[in-house]
């Protein structure tokens, strides 16, 4: 039913992760080949091809679904329905920012500061010359085609760059004047698919899985025992999702206890609830959860 494209390079190992834990394993026949396949009745074809270049082909209706950054959707100006954010990225939960960047001596502090002519390097050269313009700049962009931050100051003046730490910028001697843009990455989908019937149904299906793997990463379910004089304290320290689940153990004056948790908070989280009471505590690791 549907043609879906992932994206390669330093999403693609973060991206096949997250499809295999939502089982929607990928599967081809070695780690180059961009051709690969999905045991899902709702997948027909799958293709495995540069973020870059992911939102001009299904925007073309070349694919019906496709995973990508939304810094490509801006820079191709593509026209695609957005099924909303999967928030994860190659190293963190963070979204990727597409920054303005100069030499840490540079004079510049703003990007009103940027004279005319500047020189600027960039792998968006169609969103940096919106961003210059919007703000009143008149410098001459260049398409970079990598080592962008390596640039200056001998053949650009300031660059656009993307960044998700920061460090690889700071490392280079480089600053950051401005934030062009915050860039998840989305699914997203071409309108005439999206259109149909049938296939949003199936696109839905298919976000509500990988959006309930990203969820379950956050979180475990906790499992415990309590005595009746502890049950009001164990349960008052529960950060449960929704309210606890309790019930009686058989044949002892006794309760079982479980509730799903922030994963962030379960170190802090299981002796405190040994401190009020709480027994034959279980962490569990959890695959989805679909609100």
């Amino acid at each position: 039913m549907l043609k879906l494209v992932l994206p390669k390079g330093s999403l693609e190992r973060a991206t096949l992760d997250l499809f295999s834990d939502a089982d929607l394993s990928v599967s081809r026949q070695s780690d180059v080949d961009y051709k690969a396949t999905i045991d899902d009745p709702r997948v027909d074809d799958v293709r495995i091809l540069r973020p870059q270049e992911i939102p001009l082909y299904v925007s073309e209706g070349l694919f019906d679904l496709g995973i990508t950054g939304r810094d490509w959707i801006e820079e191709t100006a593509s026209d695609v329905v957005s099924l909303g954010q999967l928030r994860y990225s190659k190293a963190t939960t963070r979204p990727i920012r597409v920054v303005l960047a100069v030499a840490d001596a540079s004079p510049v502090r703003h990007v009103a500061d940027l004279p005319p002519g500047t020189r600027v390097s960039t792998e968006y050269p169609q969103l940096t010359a919106r961003f210059l313009e919007a703000h009143g700049v008149r410098a001459e962009v260049r398409l970079s085609h990598g080592a962008t931050e390596a640039k200056i100051p001998d053949v650009a003046d300031a660059v656009v760059e993307i960044t998700e730490t920061g460090r690889a910028l700071r490392a280079a001697g480089l600053r950051v004047v401005a934030t062009v843009l915050e860039s998840y990455t989305e699914l997203v989908a071409n309108p005439v698919s999206y259109a149909d019937d049938a296939k949003r149904h199936a696109m839905e299906q298919i976000k509500s899985l990988l959006d309930g793997t990203l969820i379950a990463r956050t979180r475990v379910l906790v499992k415990l025992n309590v005595d009746p004089g502890s049950l009001d304290a164990v349960i008052g320290i529960l950060p449960a999702m929704k309210s606890p689940t309790v019930s009686k153990l058989f044949g002892e004056d006794a309760f079982a206890v479980e509730a799903v948790v922030p994963k962030h908070t379960i170190n802090t989280l299981i002796p405190e609830l040994k401190d009020h009471g709480a027994t034959d505590i279980i962490e569990l690791p959890i695959a989805k959860i679909v609100p």
